[in-house]
């Protein structure tokens, strides 16, 4: 015989199912400052319409509990939320990965067989390279156009579909995807998801959009002997980035992609792979000898040109610029000349007479933060044979002072600027060119996580950030991350438009360098709170580091550019 309590509880469990009430949770969304209550189960996309949002530019994608998560998401208990429209760099991300799949598809249904792959970040846009057999015509560039065109109106859903990885993997296998492949091979992920858009599949790091529709905004062109994505501007997402010429951008890419072509080190996947094998003290080595090479190489080409007395360096934050004067020195005096360091810091204007932003705070990174006059009055002295007196920036007063420190060039003497202004036109206007020899510094990374995944070049450079600026400046992830927005602002202005200035290109990325920046970014980045905005982006980089297999530093040489950031270099900073 039953209890009371267990014909009560049977009772309940056989009713009609129309008896049950519907089990909702609360949504408290950051956009509006509302709650909403939804059945469980519901999707993002579900809770927007819900709150009758009205985002010209979007949704693309939301921030769940501070974790960016596409609008396929589904609730099953209590979250806060914020959605997310291509204005950001979260949501651009989610269109532009959509965006991408939408290409791969139109390039299978007109080229079956063909070998598509996401290469670089250029021009405003995305280089691809596309082998179909034979070269890229303008006529082969206008028909994908026009399929992606199809495939956007036609509004086909993207459809998440999550398997266990040894299933995804022989799917993938049978495909001839390899890079795909080897990617979750290594990885080590037990469950994985991957899209589907109509019959083609394919797997992307991060979020799509829920459907093609929502890509309005895009073009392809010829670009060189491959394509250029295009997509749109994040200030005005009506319209598409303005296109800028970067050869001397692009060559420095498609130099490494060729040699990791020729070596088979292309993917992240094929990385993995080779570290596994025992391979990474010969992966080490190669990396770091290419890289001198590329400088021996600058250095007798300055060698060369009889008349220079001023070498220009310049690249954003945290591309190794310090290391790869250094080293340039070294060289150079390998060469017979002797090199000597100038600091533009101590040619700032006094504090009082310093240029300031829009929000009234000192505009430090402006170009005319420097007393551009009275530095360039110093260098023609020096060209002229005459001696000067160099100056020294006391910070705490906020003045320019005599340093005691006077200089006059010698022959077989050069000057060496490292700055982020050095590539402007206007820093040495009063110089002549013959004089002047400029470099750009990047970390240009080359190495795709598959195929149709490239990494982000400013990811290398923040990911180097956050350790240098926890190691030696008392800085948190949490601090950097924050800051990163106004270094990126500062870069577009006054680094990135005299890119094409340079008479040489140095890339200071490493092949090899995620996989040893895992193993001290980690641990920094898992102290960032889960209650901040910049949580989502310290966790999308600790996913992302997770793709790559732990690499000791033990092997890496002292002089390396990566020890400028992991410690340990010999040089002096």
């Amino acid at each position: 015989m039953f209890s009371p309590s267990h014909c009560l509880f049977l009772r309940c469990l056989f009713k009609s199912p129309k008896s049950f009430m519907v089990q909702e949770i609360k949504i408290r969304c950051k956009n509006n400052k509302k709650t909403l209550q939804l059945p469980i189960g519901s999707t993002l996309w579900d809770a927007y319409h819900a709150l009758n949002l009205q985002m010209p530019y979007g949704p693309v994608s939301a921030k769940v509990n501070n974790k960016v998560e596409g609008l396929h998401y589904r609730f099953y208990n209590d979250k806060d939320v914020e959605f997310l429209d291509v204005t950001s760099s979260s949501g651009m991300r989610t269109y532009t990965r959509s965006l991408f799949f939408v290409l791969v598809k139109a390039v299978k249904d007109l080229f079956p067989g063909c070998v598509l792959r996401i290469e670089t970040p250029v021009s405003r846009g995305y280089y691809c390279d596309l082998r179909i057999g034979r070269p890229i015509e303008e006529d082969d560039v206008t028909a994908i156009w026009r399929r992606m065109r199809e495939i956007v109106d036609a509004d086909i859903p993207f459809h998440r579909i999550q398997s266990p990885t040894e299933d995804a993997i022989e799917m993938f296998r049978r495909q001839g995807m390899t890079s795909k492949v080897r990617l979750l091979e290594s990885y080590g992920a037990i469950y994985t998801h991957y899209y589907q858009l109509d019959q083609t599949v394919d797997y992307f790091y991060g979020s799509l959009l829920t459907s093609t529709g929502g890509l309005k905004v895009f073009d392809v062109m010829k670009y060189y002997d491959g394509l250029l994505l295009r997509i749109p501007s994040r200030k005005n997402p009506e319209k598409l980035e303005e296109m800028v010429h970067q050869e001397k951008m692009l060559e420095i890419f498609r130099e490494h992609h060729r040699w990791q072509e020729i070596v088979g080190l292309g993917t992240v996947g094929d990385f993995n792979k080779a570290c596994q094998e025992g391979r990474t003290t010969e992966l080490i080595n190669v990396a770091e000898a290419l890289q001198e090479k590329k400088i021996v190489r600058i250095a007798d080409e300055i060698q060369s040109r009889r008349n220079l007395k001023l070498i220009l360096i310049a690249g954003p934050s945290s591309s190794g610029k310090t290391t790869f004067s250094k080293r340039l020195s070294i060289q150079l005096m390998a060469n017979g000349i002797k090199p000597y360091p100038i600091s533009l810091d101590d040619y700032f204007l006094d504090r009082e007479y310093t240029p300031r932003d829009e929000h009234g705070e000192y505009d430090f990174e402006s170009l005319y933060a420097l007393d551009l006059p009275f530095f360039n009055s110093q260098l023609q002295a020096l060209l002229a044979g005459e001696e000067v007196e160099l100056p020294h920036f006391n910070f705490q007063t906020g003045v320019r002072e005599k340093s005691g420190k006077k200089l006059r060039l010698e022959d077989h003497m050069i000057l060496i600027l490292e700055g982020i202004h050095g590539l402007n036109p206007e820093l040495t206007a009063q110089i002549e060119e013959q004089y002047k020899y400029r470099i750009y510094v990047s970390a240009m990374t080359t190495i795709l996580l598959d195929a149709h995944n490239y990494i982000p070049t400013t990811d290398n450079r923040l990911l180097r950030r956050i350790i240098r600026d926890y190691k030696y400046r008392g800085y948190s992830a949490l601090d950097t991350i924050r800051r990163w927005p106004s270094v990126r602002e500062g870069e577009d202005k006054w680094i990135f438009p005299y890119q094409e200035e340079a008479d040489a290109m140095f890339n200071s990325a490493l092949l090899f360098e995620l996989a040893v920046i895992r193993n001290q970014a980690l641990p920094i980045l898992e102290r960032v709170p889960e209650n901040v905005p910049e949580y989502s982006e310290a966790y999308r980089l600790r996913k992302f580091l997770r793709y790559f297999v732990p690499m000791a530093d033990d092997e890496i040489p002292p002089t390396s550019l990566l020890r400028e950031f992991v410690g340990g270099s010999s040089f002096h900073y």
